[in-house]
């Protein structure tokens, strides 16, 4: 189905991204996988094509895209080689963009949005708990004021860029007793004394991301690493959480799209009992409902990119776009390993791997489960 949602300048930096992923990502795929991370000569060469600093103003070293349509083309590209892939990136240029644009003070954009650009400073945020996941507001970590500085204490876990982020946008518990209403956001150094990291997380899927544990032992930070208002951490997460939602959709129905082209391919090729696979009835129905339901649910996307463009995008529609995107590409990919049989079930293929790497979007971001009770109270429920 066309889409409407993207000019000719989109499409040529589409073609732009294409290269970069041609060039710089696809060689290193088998590489990233195996060592469980991105190399940094890919963030770097990223940073000189301008990639990082599409939410960035240009006085440090960004492009200020100012049209959130760029970065959904960014999202899409790189969902489409790899869902990991898109999770590292989006992570640093797109969910934690908006921290380190909207909330530092001059001093901080000086130190850390250049080489945010560049690729020389790669960022993680670490919300998520060993105990506790969609629930932030009942994080332990603590920052307690120690004369003019903080000293954070606790750990992160299931951290996207955790193991190799030279900067993390931490969340933290500065008055106990308050709730939601008691915590605030540091922005910590990987060269900090008492920041440490803990191993690379075993993961089922994602197999190009490094995702790491964290630990915050007795961390001194000065009064500038905080990022933000004290204590309206939460409500800077909250704020900020519709546009992670959004790329999550983005990503998901991209690389949904893109392994169902390539079931579509294998279908008509692979022959059983004389004939293609595509043409039995019942494969037929599947992949017709398939590419309708994929059509469908882009054209929802495609509406959430233009109203988060116009800035007019809710936390719940939000919310609503994530759990359904989620819900499709997991369904989909099921199907497309089912149709391909013994292969799909065999991690060379990357059919196998996508449905691997796609079961943990029902789960990050906040859970589908949460999504549906936001979606529900909404409702007066």
């Amino acid at each position: 189905m066309e889409r409407t949602i993207f000019d000719a300048d989109h499409e040529a930096f589409r073609g732009s991204v294409r290269a970069f992923v041609n060039r710089h990502v696809r060689p290193n795929i088998k590489e990233m996988q195996t060592s469980h991370a991105i190399p940094r000569e890919v963030w770097i060469e990223a940073g000189r094509q301008g990639l990082l600093g599409l939410q960035v103003p240009v006085e440090y070293g960004g492009s200020d895209a100012g049209d959130y349509r760029y970065t959904a083309v960014l999202t899409e590209e790189l969902a489409r080689e790899s869902a990991a892939l898109a999770s590292c990136f989006t992570i640093h240029l797109d969910v934690n963009a908006p921290y380190l644009t909207e909330l530092t003070t001059a001093e901080q954009k000086e130190r850390w949005l250049p080489g945010f650009c560049s690729g020389e400073i790669l960022t993680s945020i670490g919300m998520t708990e060993p105990g506790g996941g969609s629930d932030l507001a009942a994080l332990k970590t603590t920052a307690v004021a120690s004369g003019d500085d903080w000293v954070l204490r606790g750990s992160k876990t299931f951290i996207t860029n955790g193991y190799s982020s030279d900067l993390v946008i931490v969340a933290a518990r500065t008055s106990p007793g308050r709730g939601a209403h008691g915590i605030s956001l540091f922005g910590v150094e990987s060269t900090t004394d008492g920041f440490s990291r803990g191993r690379k997380l075993d993961k089922v899927g994602q197999d190009e991301s490094d995702t790491a544990e964290l630990f915050f032992d007795d961390v001194r930070l000065d009064r500038s690493a905080l990022i933000g208002e004290l204590d309206r951490g939460f409500i800077h997460m909250m704020e900020r959480l519709p546009q992670e939602r959004l790329v999550c959709a983005v990503a998901n129905i991209a690389h949904a799209d893109q392994i169902l082209r390539e079931t579509i391919d294998y279908a008509k090729d692979r022959q059983a009992f004389g004939q293609s696979i595509g043409s039995f009835q019942h494969n037929k129905f599947l992949l017709a409902e398939l590419v309708t339901k994929v059509d469908a649910t882009q054209v929802y996307v495609d509406h959430a990119i233009a109203l988060h463009t116009r800035g007019a995008l809710s936390a719940i529609e939000a919310a609503k776009v994530k759990w359904w995107s989620a819900e499709v590409q997991n369904n989909v990919l099921d199907h497309c390993v089912q149709l391909w049989g013994g292969y799909g079930y065999m991690n060379e293929h990357r059919v196998a791997r996508a449905w691997r790497d796609a079961r943990v979007t029902k789960i990050w971001a906040g859970s589908n489960e949460i999504m549906k009770e936001l979606i529900g109270r909404d409702l007066g429920l």
